[in-house]
């Protein structure tokens, strides 16, 4: 399995998205998704991409479950912030202290000490991104983090929030709309793009 750099993180070129793996377009199968989160590192791939949306938590949790005992062995990406998953209604949070409620609670959930990759999910536009992001850089500076990231942003929020702190990865599918400037503003501020779901959506590239 090929590698890639983002930021301080080494991970592999293909990362595994483990939303499906809990309640989202039907009911999985627990014991599959277990058997597919383990056998994944037996192959290489260490990525994984989850959210406290997915199943409400669950996911993380299953992701715990999963991966007992080899914690170290694995780059865990999670987020926070999208309401809408839950609601059905498009909405976020980005308050400073939602934010470090949500941390504590994917910490919880995910049994571990550190959260590799910490993205905003949805950017809450009631919120400055820079208060948002401020937030986020304090849970790197206690240690609870260790790199940043942010999904589905316009370019100049996205340099704003990369002004506030380095964001590595940037996040999104082009199923959101015209994305051909992210990758630019991506390469101004040293980020990488992440492609969200691209074998069953069009999406931006590295």
């Amino acid at each position: 399995m090929q590698r890639r750099r983002l930021g301080g993180l080494e991970v592999s070129a293909v990362g595994l998205g483990c939303a499906t793996m809990t309640p989202f377009y039907d009911e999985p199968d627990f014991a599959a998704a277990v058997e597919t989160l383990q056998r994944a590192r037996e192959i290489g791939v260490d990525f994984l991409d989850t959210s406290d949306a997915y199943g409400q938590g669950k996911n993380e949790e299953l992701i715990a479950y999963a991966i007992k005992g080899h914690r170290d062995d694995y780059v865990i990406a999670t987020k926070f912030g999208n309401l809408g998953i839950a609601t059905g209604v498009p909405s976020s949070d980005g308050r400073p202290e939602y934010v470090r409620a949500c941390c504590e609670k994917s910490l919880k959930r995910l049994q571990t000490e550190i959260i590799d990759l910490y993205y905003i999910h949805r950017v809450d536009p009631t919120v400055p991104i820079e208060d948002t992001v401020g937030a986020m850089s304090d849970l790197v500076r206690q240690g609870k983090v260790r790199h940043l990231g942010i999904c589905e942003a316009g370019a100049a929020t996205i340099r704003r929030a990369h002004a506030t702190h380095p964001l590595p990865l940037y996040r999104s599918s082009i199923r959101y709309g015209p994305a051909m400037s992210r990758p630019r503003s991506c390469h101004s501020a040293r980020s990488s793009a992440s492609a969200l779901s691209p074998t069953a959506r069009s999406a931006v590239a590295s």
